[in-house]
């Protein structure tokens, strides 16, 4: 984090001079000192975003192409009038054991198109999908496997 707020320092400069760069050194070193005091943040922290960074692109990177498969889904559900769509309340269980894996999952499940996370209580997820084809598998997805790896690699 020291480095995102240095380079920001020298990004929002414009330039850069030894005299920017050492006045950028102390304005990071105070900004990162005020985040771990007052954000809930700490080095420890930040060495298990290192660990986990791979994984965390990968999960990213599987997001989006997960959201670019349910925009042609939907289309062409929308689009072909042969059947008629049938919109579905599942709810399922999951085995996160972090807060923020499983508001993780029902953020992904949210950006989805055709998909909405409605409840979130512990590991109870209860999700509108447009059509029944679209739920199937939610417990299993794509998602779930990769937030499990992250939680299993910040260990």
């Amino acid at each position: 984090m020291f480095l995102l707020y240095f380079l920001l320092w020298v990004i929002f400069n414009g330039n850069f001079t030894p005299e920017i760069a050492v006045f950028g050194v102390i304005v990071a070193a105070a900004v990162f000192a005020f985040t771990c005091k007052f954000a809930d943040y700490s080095i420890a922290k930040e060495k298990l975003l290192f660990r986990n960074l791979f994984r965390i692109l990968r999960y990213v990177t599987e997001l989006v192409i997960e959201i670019v498969k349910a925009n042609f889904a939907v289309v062409r559900l929308i689009l072909t009038q042969e059947e008629e769509i049938e919109p579905a309340l599942v709810t399922f269980q999951v085995d996160l054991k972090t807060a923020e894996g499983r508001s993780a999952l029902a953020n992904a499940i949210t950006l989805t198109p055709g998909t909405i996370t409605v409840l979130l209580e512990d590991n109870s997820y209860t999700v509108h999908c447009l059509d029944e084809s679209l739920a199937e598998g939610m417990n299993e997805s794509v998602f779930l496997k990769r937030i499990e790896e992250i939680e299993k690699g910040g260990r």
